[in-house]
């Protein structure tokens, strides 16, 4: 599966006109300065000038130019974590988003291109602020209609098109007759300006200021009407609205005026469609209009024709070359929105967009095994959306139980998306605007303990459950109850208390069979195999992932549970010796994870395979593995969830490779995993090969020959010398022998002091 880069710069499907002075111009000012922002009202053009921009600088940069889209984002206490999942960071620290984007950035060097950031004024500056001082390799462009007001800011204000002379011969090459007779050819195949109508094309552009939206709303008429009875008909237009002058209007109102022309040239049904779409803001595809914009005035078969012709009109437009999802522009939807609000239907409009994210989420919180790669994407396509139903549930009085149930039921998008910490923001949200004891705050404090769990917050999740059982135990849902078990179940299995998981266990396997909730079963099967790897019952660990593999057996659209039991699996056989298993259910594990697009879980494939090679006396295969990981535990903060003992047998794994490589030879190849891109990394470790370079041959088995300072420290440890006596003795600081300790062991492949002697005996008997 090719995934394209996270926050990739999004595709044009229109060709990019003019412009040529505003790209030089904020192409030059990015080389005086780390934040440059464009500058200019509604429609003007800033958007695509800074992505032409970002496209011809990101070779500058050697970690290419990133895009944020944050027109959808009205809570600006998500600005950090928008921008983090945008870039692909996991939410599973501890640390504030902020904290861990911070850290992304730190070693990077790229160009961050903030897009619509007028409404979010001061959170963007906060943002840029501190990214600017903590990430010197970071450069960020801005759109906005207002500055930032941010210390070392330069600007450049955007202006309209510029239009010729009515007189001028050459009026074809400038930008906004350009821009016009280029929109003009899609509109009217064949399409060209003949000298007859060069003088109404400038008439036009000039009517219309040289604002682009509003050419390229006007050109779409040209279906209907000849050039010259359009310019007539708009110039009337304008004429009523300055006294039957030809005076002027301000720019905005140009603008305001024609998007109201395009208005009234729609037909009733296609005006109504118009303003009910604004409530989506991350895009939307044909089903998704009917099913939210259809009733009174618009039925649900006029929604498909009348969004056609809305398409026709530019007033949506196709935001992929299949044609299946569609957007407004900024501008336009605003437009919509007041529309909206005036038509008396905002509350109902925004509601049934509530309910559609709720069926969405409903249909991979209540079937998980089924069709999960299918409904897990929707919804990650559909995040935008998911977001603006969240806040206008929290926006509306009396409607807190519909947005906590919504975050709620969103479980599995959270931990599959690895958005828990966004997650988590939404469901202590909701479980603050519930009262205390009610039934409607159970799911909530369960499913934020659930991701509290994976993001080590044990305590807290605990007790988060505390005050959720006592509901579920004298409730009829059973599914509910089984849920909870199962949360439980999972912290106390985080938290090493194996013993106390145990009952948990059995309640929950109870309450789900009543239930007949197969998702809560086979979950809670992976979580006992992990129990059982922890508590290093690696036979019993295999059994209980085979027999949830089994139950599996047939849903092959299920890879989440099935990738993490096979990972389990291949962990507890690498540890038995047995390879050949282990990479039989490895590999299937690696392919799962990335197809999902589950990093963290990726993670924990490449950490087992790594183990394996060690075990298989493939050093350099298990020094790009570990490599690979690092970075995506880095975005996961917290390396194989903070769980002690598989964070000694990672460190077992990294000095055996260190040892038998030698300390040069194992960073190169560390950097070299880290450093490859992850499609690679997986094809690489699937097919079992040992180098990511070809040509490349691991060495010779045996112990890397220590450095002269270093067989002096380990002569001392042999001695019996402490850390701080080895210091004295050699004159170097304490820290600097703690170093020299740490590679000794390393190279030695030894995790005690006391085998020094013995191994640097064994290497040199003299």
């Amino acid at each position: 599966m090719i995934q394209r880069t996270a926050g990739a710069l999004p595709r044009q499907l229109t060709g990019f006109v003019g412009r040529e002075e505003e790209v030089d111009r904020v192409t030059g000012l990015l080389g005086q300065g780390r934040l440059v922002t464009v500058l200019g009202p509604g429609g003007v053009g800033k958007t695509r000038i800074a992505l032409h921009v970002a496209e011809r600088v990101a070779s500058q940069y050697s970690d290419g130019a990133r895009f944020v889209a944050l027109s959808g984002l009205r809570d600006p206490e998500l600005i950090a974590h928008t921008v983090a999942s945008t870039l692909g960071l996991a939410e599973q620290d501890v640390r504030s988003q902020l904290d861990v984007l911070l850290d992304y950035l730190r070693g990077r060097s790229l160009l961050l291109v903030l897009d619509t950031c007028e409404h979010l004024g001061d959170a963007c500056a906060m943002l840029a602020e501190v990214v600017l001082r903590e990430c010197p390799g970071v450069t960020i462009m801005a759109t906005s209609r207002h500055a930032l007001n941010v210390l070392g800011e330069f600007s450049h204000p955007v202006p309209p098109m510029p239009v010729p002379d009515p007189d001028d011969a050459d009026a074809v090459r400038h930008s906004a007759v350009e821009l016009f007779e280029r929109r003009a050819a899609a509109v009217v195949p064949g399409f060209t300006l003949t000298e007859a109508d060069r003088r109404h094309a400038v008439r036009l552009c000039r009517r219309l200021d040289g604002i682009p939206l509003a050419i390229e709303l006007a050109t779409v008429r040209l279906r209907a009407l000849p050039l010259r009875r359009l310019v007539e008909r708009l110039e009337d237009r304008f004429q009523l609205l300055t006294g039957g002058t030809r005076a002027a209007l301000p720019r905005h109102q140009t603008l305001r005026t024609g998007i109201e022309w395009s208005h009234d040239l729609c037909t009733p049904q296609e005006q109504v469609l118009w303003r009910r779409l604004s409530v989506f803001v991350g895009g939307f595809d044909a089903e998704a209009a009917e099913e939210v914009c259809a009733g009174d005035g618009l039925e649900g078969g006029e929604v498909l024709e009348a969004l056609i012709g809305l398409v026709d009109k530019s007033v949506v437009l196709r935001a992929d070359r299949g044609g299946e999802r569609y957007r407004q522009l900024d501008t336009l939807r605003e437009y919509g929105a007041e529309r909206l609000a005036e038509a008396g239907e905002e509350q109902e409009y925004r509601g049934r967009h509530v309910d559609r994210c709720q069926r969405l989420a409903d249909r991979l919180d209540r079937r998980f095994t089924e069709d999960q790669l299918g409904r897990f994407r929707t919804l990650a396509a559909e995040h935008a959306d998911i977001r603006m139903g969240l806040e206008y549930a929290f926006a509306v009085p009396g409607w807190e139980s519909r947005a906590a149930r919504l975050a709620a039921s969103l479980w599995g998008y959270w931990q599959i998306s690895g958005r828990l910490k966004e997650g988590r923001y939404w469901l202590t949200k909701a479980i603050g605007s519930l009262p205390e004891g009610s039934p409607e705050r159970v799911w909530p404090l369960g499913v934020r303990a659930y991701l509290g769990t994976f993001r080590g917050e044990l305590d807290a999740a605990l007790a988060d459950l505390d005050a959720a059982m006592p509901v579920p135990e004298g409730h009829p849902d059973e599914r509910l109850k089984g849920r909870m078990h199962l949360y439980r179940h999972l912290a106390l299995v985080f938290a090493g208390r194996h013993g106390e998981a145990l009952p948990e266990y059995e309640s929950c396997a109870a309450a789900a069979k009543r239930a007949g909730d197969f998702a809560t079963s086979v979950s809670l099967l992976a979580q006992q195999g992990y129990l059982h790897l922890l508590s290093g019952q690696l036979d019993e660990a295999v059994a209980v992932c085979t027999e949830g593999l089994a139950r599996l057996e047939g849903r092959d659209a299920e890879l989440w549970l099935r990738s993490y039991m096979l990972v389990i699996t291949s962990a507890a056989l690498t540890f038995k010796g047995d390879a050949a298993g282990a990479g039989a259910a490895g590999g299937p594990a690696v392919r799962m994870k990335w197809e999902l697009g589950d990093f963290v879980g990726l993670a924990y494939c490449l950490e087992v395979t790594a183990w394996r090679a060690v075990g298989q006396e493939r050093p350099v295969r298990a020094a790009w593995l570990l490599g690979a990981a690092d970075p995506l535990w880095d975005r996961a903060g917290e390396r194989l969830g903070g769980t002690a003992i598989m964070e000694a047998f990672h460190q077992e794994a990294v000095g055996s490779a260190r040892a038998a490589l030698g300390e040069e030879h194992f960073a190169e190849l560390f950097a070299e995993g880290a450093d490859h891109p992850l499609e690679r990394i997986a094809d690489a470790a699937v097919a079992d090969a040992d180098t990511l370079t070809p040509g490349r041959q691991d060495p010779p088995p045996g112990q890397a020959a220590l450095t002269a300072r270093e067989r002096e420290v380990a002569g001392l440890i042999a001695e019996g010398l402490s850390n701080r006596a080895i210091a004295e003795r050699l004159v170097i600081s304490k820290r600097t022998v703690d170093t020299h300790v740490e590679n000794i062991l390393a190279k030695l492949g030894v995790s005690s002091r006391v085998l020094v002697a013995q191994r640097l005996a064994e290497a040199d008997p003299a």
